[in-house]
């Protein structure tokens, strides 16, 4: 169950909002990176102290992707640079970090530098960032103090029913032994096969499956990945590029000279720009975008070490 007492903490004064709620006022809808970011901050650390809340947990982890939505400009790195090693180690679901980091990682969002997460503590305490400043903060307690404190601060803490951005996890199906035995019997069948791994949003890591590297993959696994398994790429690039439809948006996926694996999300009309960046490939595949056609062999979600599955995936 999520929070019973949730919060939305704005800059934004009730007294400027039109009758259907919507903010009429002159503050801008991006972070100031100053005064303003810095109460944000302030008084969510308010509503931790409150709940006695010294760690959070990443829930839900995500980087920019080849679209980005944000009013502002992505940073490099996603803004992460600073509290994760370049591989993002660290940053993924279920892994807890200090409040001090968590603050951190609401700072990035609040400046939409290109990383986004729940942050949360169980059912005990919450925080979500939303678009245009509007930060969602859940607590078992009501937090009165720190309530007080946000308006000290020059924010509005409103209270609501429950955060938008809570949770809707859906059903899924569990990587447990017996999908790994159909791992081995797709590869027995096929003698190879092309596994699309996402333990972080927009941040997918490609895999080509033998039966001989099948157990050292699935070691190097990130926790609590969403897991797909395609038939192996195609040896003939040039094949597969004609075979392209004529209208298509399409993850491209190549193997390159040195045995990395790359994908990329294209629209027909960047077919030429599409020969030229696989030129030289060993082999590819066209995957659908459209969820309605993307229909892969296997489809499953690592468990955590005792084997409950607790991703929202």
């Amino acid at each position: 169950m999520p929070p019973a007492f949730v919060h939305r903490i704005t800059k934004y004064d009730p007294a400027d909002r039109d009758e259907h709620g919507s903010y009429r006022g002159a503050e801008d809808t991006v972070s100031d990176h100053g005064p303003v970011e810095a109460a944000y901050l302030e008084a969510i650390a308010a509503f931790a102290e409150a709940a006695g809340i010294d760690r959070l947990e990443i829930r839900e982890p995500t980087v920019a992707g080849f679209v980005h939505f944000g009013a502002q400009r992505a940073a490099e790195g996603h803004g992460l640079g600073e509290l994760f090693p370049a591989d993002l180690s660290g940053y993924h679901d279920g892994a807890k970090v200090s409040l001090a980091v968590a603050l951190e990682l609401i700072r990035i969002m609040l400046r939409e530098q290109g990383a986004w997460c729940r942050l949360e503590a169980e059912d005990v305490f919450t925080v979500h960032v939303g678009w245009d400043q509007y930060v969602y903060v859940g607590s078992d307690q009501p937090c009165t103090d720190a309530v007080a404190r946000t308006r000290e601060l020059g924010l509005f803490p409103e209270p609501l029913a429950a955060s938008p951005y809570a949770a809707e996890p859906e059903i899924s199906e569990v990587a447990d032994e017996s999908f790994w035995v159909s791992v081995r019997n797709e590869l027995a069948a096929r003698q190879g096969l092309l596994l699309e791994e996402i333990h972080i949003v927009n941040d997918t890591r490609w895999h080509r499956l033998t039966t001989e590297n099948l157990n050292a993959v699935r070691a190097g696994l990130g926790p609590r990945a969403l897991l797909s398994v395609w038939p192996d790429l195609q040896p003939d690039v040039a094949a597969v590029l004609t075979a392209l439809p004529p209208e298509w948006h399409i993850e491209f996926v190549w193997e390159a000279q040195d045995g990395t694996i790359r994908g990329v999300a294209l629209a027909e009309t960047e077919h030429q720009d599409l020969a030229a960046l696989v030129a030289n490939a060993r082999a590819a595949r066209a995957l659908p975008l459209c969820l309605d056609e993307r229909h892969s062999l296997l489809h499953a979600v690592l468990p955590d070490s005792d084997g409950v599955l607790r991703a929202r995936w």
